[in-house]
């Protein structure tokens, strides 16, 4: 995770350190010092989003983000992905297939063979996403 933030020039120990306070944050201290092949999909996709999100970008994109992962793992997953990038006042872009991942965004541009086929906003219920992010204002 510290690696991304190396390439740009950060300091090993600070880079090593932002690394660890952002799985701490999104709790997942556990999965430290773990490689790949010690996790799960969903564990693996977790550390995916605090890779994604340890350079504080202004966007992230997710192509299929709960694509390997049973439907209540995914549900977990975007709950913490939408949860972080709202608690870092990023944008999240996401593409996909499935209707449950679509139900998480706040806006809906389908594509057709290429084309736009319709843009809309949705009306999402940011409850969970709510009560999700104060969890992790807990953690911070």
């Amino acid at each position: 995770m510290a690696l991304p933030l190396m390439l740009t020039g950060t300091p090993t120990r600070s880079a090593l350190r932002a690394a660890d306070e952002m799985l701490a944050r999104l709790g997942l201290t556990d999965l430290m010092g773990r490689r790949p092949a010690q996790m799960s999909g969903g564990q693996a996709q977790r550390v995916a989003i605090a890779r994604a999100l340890v350079s504080s970008p202004r966007a992230i994109f997710a192509d299929e983000p709960s694509g390997a992962l049973d439907q209540a793992t995914g549900h977990e997953m975007m709950q913490l992905l939408t949860a972080a990038v709202s608690m870092a006042g990023a944008t999240l872009v996401v593409v996909t297939h499935d209707v449950n991942v679509a139900r998480w965004c706040s806006r809906l541009i389908e594509i057709r063979d290429g084309l736009v086929h319709s843009d809309r906003l949705l009306n999402i219920d940011t409850t969970n996403r709510s009560a999700q992010a104060a969890r992790m204002e807990t953690i911070r």
